[in-house]
Protein backbone atom coordinates (compact mmCIF):
# COMPACT_ATOMS: atom_id res chain seq x y z
CA UNK A 1 0.00 0.00 0.00
CA UNK A 2 2.48 2.70 1.40
CA UNK A 3 5.16 3.85 -1.23
CA UNK A 4 7.37 4.51 1.81
CA UNK A 5 10.32 2.43 2.24
CA UNK A 6 13.04 1.70 4.47
CA UNK A 7 16.08 4.64 3.88
CA UNK A 8 13.65 7.25 3.02
CA UNK A 9 12.68 10.45 5.23
CA UNK A 10 9.62 10.30 7.25
CA UNK A 11 7.13 12.51 5.70
CA UNK A 12 7.12 15.81 7.92
CA UNK A 13 3.59 16.00 9.18
CA UNK A 14 1.51 18.00 12.04
CA UNK A 15 -1.53 16.91 13.13
CA UNK A 16 -3.58 16.81 16.90
CA UNK A 17 -3.12 14.71 19.80
CA UNK A 18 -6.99 13.08 21.80
CA UNK A 19 -6.18 16.59 23.93
CA UNK A 20 -5.81 19.00 20.96
CA UNK A 21 -2.57 19.27 21.52
CA UNK A 22 -0.29 20.01 18.14
CA UNK A 23 1.85 17.20 17.44
CA UNK A 24 4.85 17.13 14.54
CA UNK A 25 7.50 15.00 13.79
CA UNK A 26 10.08 17.08 14.71
CA UNK A 27 9.42 16.60 18.44
CA UNK A 28 10.60 13.74 18.00
CA UNK A 29 14.17 14.68 16.41
CA UNK A 30 16.63 12.87 17.88
CA UNK A 31 14.48 9.92 19.27
CA UNK A 32 13.39 7.53 17.67
CA UNK A 33 9.72 6.83 16.91
CA UNK A 34 7.09 3.89 16.96
CA UNK A 35 4.26 5.55 14.40
CA UNK A 36 1.50 3.07 13.99
CA UNK A 37 -1.42 3.19 12.18
CA UNK A 38 -4.56 1.60 13.03
CA UNK A 39 -8.33 1.48 11.66
CA UNK A 40 -10.42 2.83 13.94
CA UNK A 41 -10.09 2.54 18.07
CA UNK A 42 -11.26 0.26 20.19
CA UNK A 43 -12.41 -2.20 18.09
CA UNK A 44 -10.99 -5.48 18.54
CA UNK A 45 -7.65 -5.87 16.29
CA UNK A 46 -6.65 -2.02 17.41
CA UNK A 47 -7.31 -2.60 21.13
CA UNK A 48 -4.88 -6.05 21.08
CA UNK A 49 -2.68 -4.16 19.36
CA UNK A 50 -2.67 -0.69 21.15
CA UNK A 51 -2.37 -3.17 24.43
CA UNK A 52 0.58 -5.20 23.38
CA UNK A 53 2.32 -1.86 22.74
CA UNK A 54 1.27 -0.30 25.96
CA UNK A 55 2.58 -3.78 28.21
CA UNK A 56 5.59 -3.20 26.38
CA UNK A 57 6.34 0.25 26.53
CA UNK A 58 8.91 0.34 29.27
CA UNK A 59 10.86 -1.40 26.69
CA UNK A 60 9.93 0.66 23.89
CA UNK A 61 11.08 3.70 26.19
CA UNK A 62 14.18 2.09 27.86
CA UNK A 63 15.58 1.24 24.05
CA UNK A 64 15.22 5.10 23.12
CA UNK A 65 11.65 4.91 21.61
CA UNK A 66 8.60 6.68 22.11
CA UNK A 67 5.43 5.39 20.82
CA UNK A 68 2.50 7.41 18.50
CA UNK A 69 -1.08 5.76 17.25
CA UNK A 70 -2.57 7.59 14.10
CA UNK A 71 -5.79 6.70 13.22
CA UNK A 72 -8.98 9.22 11.69
CA UNK A 73 -11.27 8.92 15.09
CA UNK A 74 -12.28 11.82 16.66
CA UNK A 75 -9.96 13.01 19.43
CA UNK A 76 -13.00 12.07 21.78
CA UNK A 77 -12.73 8.78 20.45
CA UNK A 78 -9.27 8.86 20.68
CA UNK A 79 -9.31 9.99 24.48
CA UNK A 80 -11.96 6.96 25.20
CA UNK A 81 -9.74 4.85 23.72
CA UNK A 82 -6.67 5.85 25.79
CA UNK A 83 -8.81 5.85 29.16
CA UNK A 84 -10.16 2.34 28.85
CA UNK A 85 -6.96 0.97 27.77
CA UNK A 86 -4.82 3.07 29.81
CA UNK A 87 -2.59 3.55 26.96
CA UNK A 88 0.55 5.44 27.98
CA UNK A 89 1.31 6.91 24.59
CA UNK A 90 -0.71 9.82 22.63
CA UNK A 91 -2.96 9.42 19.81
CA UNK A 92 -3.40 11.65 17.28
CA UNK A 93 -6.99 12.50 15.70
CA UNK A 94 -6.20 12.87 12.08
CA UNK A 95 -9.99 13.14 10.96
CA UNK A 96 -8.64 15.28 7.79
CA UNK A 97 -6.45 11.97 6.87
CA UNK A 98 -3.21 14.33 6.51
CA UNK A 99 -1.00 12.34 8.29
CA UNK A 100 -2.93 9.19 6.91
CA UNK A 101 -2.54 10.35 3.81
CA UNK A 102 1.22 11.28 3.71
CA UNK A 103 2.19 7.88 5.02
CA UNK A 104 0.02 6.12 2.37
CA UNK A 105 -1.78 3.88 4.57
CA UNK A 106 -4.85 4.65 3.17
CA UNK A 107 -6.59 2.73 0.24
CA UNK A 108 -8.86 0.14 -0.62
CA UNK A 109 -9.40 -3.07 1.50
CA UNK A 110 -12.02 -5.67 1.72
CA UNK A 111 -13.60 -7.33 4.73
CA UNK A 112 -16.21 -10.23 4.78
CA UNK A 113 -16.28 -9.82 1.15
CA UNK A 114 -17.06 -6.07 0.76
CA UNK A 115 -14.71 -3.57 -0.34
CA UNK A 116 -14.13 0.17 1.00
CA UNK A 117 -11.33 2.64 1.69
CA UNK A 118 -9.79 2.59 4.74
CA UNK A 119 -6.72 2.23 6.72
CA UNK A 120 -4.39 -0.45 6.83
CA UNK A 121 -2.49 -1.55 9.56
CA UNK A 122 0.91 -0.40 9.21
CA UNK A 123 3.58 0.47 11.68
CA UNK A 124 6.55 2.99 10.78
CA UNK A 125 10.09 2.74 13.48
CA UNK A 126 11.72 6.30 12.31
CA UNK A 127 15.28 6.89 13.42
CA UNK A 128 16.31 9.77 15.47
CA UNK A 129 17.08 11.73 12.26
CA UNK A 130 13.83 11.19 10.94
CA UNK A 131 14.76 8.30 8.61
CA UNK A 132 12.54 5.43 8.30
CA UNK A 133 14.18 2.33 9.67
CA UNK A 134 11.62 -0.01 9.38
CA UNK A 135 8.11 -0.60 7.50
CA UNK A 136 5.81 -3.42 8.78
CA UNK A 137 2.45 -3.87 6.97
CA UNK A 138 1.83 -7.74 8.27
CA UNK A 139 1.25 -6.39 11.78
CA UNK A 140 0.59 -8.94 14.36
CA UNK A 141 -1.78 -7.45 16.64
CA UNK A 142 -0.85 -9.62 19.49
CA UNK A 143 2.72 -9.58 19.52
CA UNK A 144 3.41 -6.17 17.29
CA UNK A 145 6.10 -5.28 20.31
CA UNK A 146 7.79 -8.00 19.04
CA UNK A 147 7.44 -7.37 15.71
CA UNK A 148 9.24 -3.88 16.30
CA UNK A 149 11.47 -5.04 18.71
CA UNK A 150 12.87 -7.91 17.27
Amino acid sequence: MTTLKIGDNAPNFESVDEKGNVVKLSDYAGKKLVLFFYPKASTPGCTAEACDLRDNYNTFLAKGYDVLGVSADSAKRQQNFIDKNELPFPLLADENKEVINAFGVWGPKKFMGKEYDGIHRTTFVIDENGVIEDVITKVKTKEHASQILN
